[in-house]
């Protein structure tokens, strides 16, 4: 799968444990930059402080002794969740050993998800926290990627797709509004008519370069181009260019996806790529195979 391509920052869950008694097991990055990881811990206490990113967590084996402090009456077990919104904070006592799976949400995977399920402002969203809930969809997600070799090309583009599938029905199940006063909705950003307007002319567009540029979408925004990229950034948590590369990607998987699935050079050409080695760089980059290696892992799941 695709490396990531920064260091997590200190408040990141997966630092926090790093930095704790935890043991990381497995991990794996997928697309949209999203991650996956196994952690196992024991005797030890970890508080969790405004991570800046929304995380699953599903317990594998054990959690009888994790708790809440000061919720005593609050104990985990295998098979429940919790869901930590970005900024969330908790202090976390572990007195036994426990085994549990952390699914960590990118700006982008959030980003996309807030558009194409809600049809709102990926920063106007957060998730509703939960602590130790019990679904038997998460549950089989979570023991269904603990069998898996993520080190597989199969098994990883299976657990990539698992992962996408599941972080949708958590936005469609425990997404709540951020900001539940008008007046303490964000000020700066795109209006919800712009907003709208510039992600349809993205979709409708995307082997157009010139009408993808920050000063062709400028243009439809009727901005300048330093405010538009601004606005933009405020608005959707990215930046315009990886907005474009995120939903050109997701059209030529889309078509690798499909029954009549033209050449590279083709391909590259419809979905706003400059070359077919563009292309191949980029989507291997972002989904960590070729798109020939992409086909066939397809045709032989």
């Amino acid at each position: 799968m695709p490396a990531a391509v920064s260091l997590p920052d200190p408040s990141h869950l997966s630092q926090v444990l790093a930095g704790s008694r935890a043991q990381l097991r497995r991990k794996a990055c997928l697309s949209q930059s999203l991650e996956l990881a196994i952690w196992a811990n024991s005797d030890d206490e970890v508080h969790y402080r405004q991570q800046g990113h929304h995380t699953l967590s599903v317990y594998l084996a054990g959690g009888r002794g994790s708790q809440l402090k000061g919720e005593a009456d609050l104990r985990g077990e295998a098979g429940r969740f919790c869901v930590f919104p970005a900024e969330h904070e908790s202090h976390w006592l572990v007195r036994e050993p426990v085994q549990f799976l952390h699914l960590y949400v990118s700006d982008m995977a959030w980003a996309e998800r807030a558009v194409r399920l809600l049809d709102a402002e990926p920063r106007s969203m957060t998730l509703v926290p939960q602590i130790y809930a019990v679904d038997p969809v998460y549950a089989q997600w979570a023991q269904g990627l603990w069998r898996l070799d993520w080190s597989e090309p199969h098994d990883a583009l299976r657990a990539d797709t698992l992962s996408q599938q599941i972080l949708d029905r958590l936005l469609l199940q425990s997404a709540a509004p951020r900001y539940r006063q008008r007046l303490a909705r964000p000020l700066g950003g795109l209006s919800p008519v712009v907003r709208r307007r510039v992600l349809g002319h993205v979709d409708a567009h995307l082997a157009d370069v010139r009408a993808l540029s920050l000063s062709g979408l400028a243009e439809v925004a009727a901005l300048s181009e330093y405010h538009f990229a601004r606005m933009f950034h405020q608005s959707m948590g990215c930046t315009v260019h990886d907005w474009v590369l995120q939903r050109r990607l997701c059209a030529v998987r889309q078509r690798l996806q499909g029954r009549a699935v033209p050449g590279l050079a083709l391909l590259a050409a419809e979905t706003g790529f400059s070359s077919a080695s563009h292309l191949l760089r980029c989507f291997r980059k972002h989904f960590g195979f070729t798109p020939t290696q992409f086909l066939r892992l397809q045709r032989d799941a």
